[in-house]
């Protein structure tokens, strides 16, 4: 088996830990009033990685919720990636030079392809992860509320010429659904693009993450476990063990 790792989310708004449902900003409930020390617990609890997305800042286009991001880089054993709010060259130069592991391109990967493909070339495939966010296999922008006419899989195969080694997919319609995360869709962007792909969204059990591990060969390199672990469907060390 190919390494397969989990990543605790936290998805910040207003400075709290928050989960939506499908994305939706009226759907929201606050698990925590301090995203660093979430993202402590997390690392102490041996989370290799965390994974934290600025929900105001893919709402504002422009970083928001940075101070805990940062924070938790500089004083936590684990490596973190961001997504949410990364326009500019600025953003991933601020975030790279604070000590973030690596920043997620999500709506700015459809819209603007040419600056993450230089994106990419100047910082590495390792430091840049595409967020490919899919409804139907098509591409969801700015903060999934429009739907554009790019194939998950067709944007992934052309960013992985140009150096993405790193893909995020989510499949909008089982996020914060606890329903069972996109296996088939996963696997099938990590053959199509011979690139790591990490799943995120609808993850509700020990047994989702298990049968993502078994897609490790082909690609499928992780798995990013929000609502279920805020709902206590199991805990961070159950789906660490479940990871090795």
């Amino acid at each position: 088996m190919s390494t397969f790792i989990i990543y605790p989310a936290i998805d910040m708004r207003g400075g709290k830990c928050v989960r939506l449902v499908q994305g939706d900003y009226n759907q929201e409930t606050v698990y925590g009033d301090s995203p660093f020390h979430m993202a402590k617990d997390f690392a102490e609890a041996g989370a290799e990685w965390i994974h934290m997305v600025d929900l105001d800042g893919a709402k504002a286009k422009q970083r928001v919720n940075h101070e805990f991001v940062v924070k938790a880089a500089k004083e936590l054993e684990a490596k973190v990636q961001i997504g949410g709010g990364i326009r500019t060259e600025d953003d991933v130069k601020f975030y790279l030079e604070n000590g973030v592991d690596r920043v997620i391109l999500g709506s700015v990967a459809v819209n603007d392809p040419e600056f993450t493909k230089k994106m990419l070339a100047t910082y590495g495939g390792d430091k840049i992860a595409i967020g490919l966010d899919a409804r139907d296999g098509y591409v969801a922008t700015n903060g999934w509320l429009e739907t554009s006419q790019v194939k998950a899989v067709d944007l992934g195969q052309e960013l992985a010429r140009f150096g993405a080694e790193v893909f995020i997919f989510t499949d909008i319609s089982r996020d914060g659904m606890l329903s069972g995360p996109n296996i088939k869709a996963c696997a099938e962007l990590a053959e199509a693009t011979g690139k790591s792909v990490i799943a995120s969204g609808g993850v509700s059990s020990l047994a989702d993450l298990k049968e993502l591990r078994q897609d490790s060969e082909k690609g499928v390199a992780g798995a990013i476990v929000g609502k279920a672990l805020y709902t206590n469907q199991f805990t961070l060390e159950e789906a660490l063990r479940e990871g090795r």
